[in-house]
């Protein structure tokens, strides 16, 4: 497929820094030319269809275009924690976390390293890997980059963090988002269908020695929406757009795992963000999706805010 995304001078996010990563210059999202991985493990804590029993196999990048002042992961938003990897070295990633046993294998804030993945998943599918790919993002996309990806992605698992406009600038610095987003969730939706599950079965040598079947999304796209502190009217209007866009093509997962992690200046800055989401805030956001007719959509039960559901990064 022939495009014109760019790493020098970098267009590949609607931030459009225009860094020329390729000298060594990092972009906005913090990441230069070369790949940094921060994790590569099975994960159990994405949506059933994607983690099943084996687990996802999740592959964390460094460095991400949006940048979050909340974001849980945020020790590797810099673009360089983590081990530097090459193409052949990510595409056998890929087949050891296949070898172990993983539903898919799951890019995590991948979008500064788009082109580089894509042709490790070409190699790694060269080399025998049979894997679906999601690709797990922010939701803040370029159309251009999301089209670039056709045959390399099997499934989008995308937030839609803000319809909220101040909510968006306040947060993310990103004006822009809820237009960006809905946007390029329109060309994944385009791209991938309806969603679609298989019945997977892990190898026998997987680590976790589990052979039952277990229904796994093959294709598909997943919205994610996380439930701020202080938002629920915010969240609410972010369900109604979703719904009303793009009704029951896409698969819904109303997030509760807002953690705190602020401190310093940065809490005192946005002192809200200093606490978890009541349940009962939460409860009122399924009920408000119910009644617009959300069928389909995960939700979460129990504490989900732990520490738990943030993974150590390797050094």
């Amino acid at each position: 497929m022939q495009d014109d995304l760019r790493t020098s001078p970098c267009n590949l996010c609607p931030r459009l820094c225009g860094a020329h990563r390729e000298e060594g210059n990092r972009g906005t999202c913090g990441a230069a030319s070369s790949m940094f991985v921060a994790r590569a493990a099975l994960h159990f804590w994405e949506e059933p269809p994607l983690s099943g029993a084996s687990g996802s196999g999740t592959v964390f990048l460094s460095g991400c275009p949006l940048r979050c002042v909340y974001c849980q992961n945020s020790e590797i938003t810099s673009g360089e924690v983590g081990r530097e990897v090459s193409v052949e070295r990510l595409a056998k990633i890929c087949l050891e976390l296949e070898g172990q046993g993983a539903l898919n294998i799951n890019f995590v804030t991948p979008t500064q390293h788009s082109l580089q993945i894509r042709d490790a998943v070409a190699l790694a599918r060269r080399l025998g890997m049979t894997l679906p790919v999601v690709w797990n993002t922010s939701g803040y996309e370029r159309v251009e980059t999301i089209r670039a990806l056709e045959g390399t992605v099997d499934v989008y698992l995308a937030d839609f963090k803000y319809a909220d406009i101040d909510l968006a600038w306040r947060y993310s610095r990103a004006r822009d988002y809820p237009e960006v987003a809905l946007d390029a969730i329109d060309a994944m939706v385009e791209q991938i269908g309806e969603p679609r599950y298989d019945d997977f079965i892990p190898p026998l040598d997987a680590a976790n020695g589990a052979l039952e079947p277990q229904r796994r999304m093959t294709r598909g796209v997943v919205v994610r929406h996380l439930v701020l502190p202080g938002a629920l009217d915010a969240s609410k209007k972010a369900l109604a757009v979703l719904h009303g866009r793009f009704g029951d093509s896409v698969v819904y997962s109303i997030m509760n795992q807002y953690t705190p992690v602020l401190s310093g200046n940065l809490l005192a800055r946005f002192p809200e963000l200093g606490v978890r989401v009541d349940d009962a805030i939460y409860e009122e956001l399924l009920d408000f999706a119910d009644e617009l007719g959300i069928e389909d959509y995960f939700w979460q039960d129990g504490p989900a805010a732990e520490e738990s559901f943030i993974p150590a990064w390797d050094s």
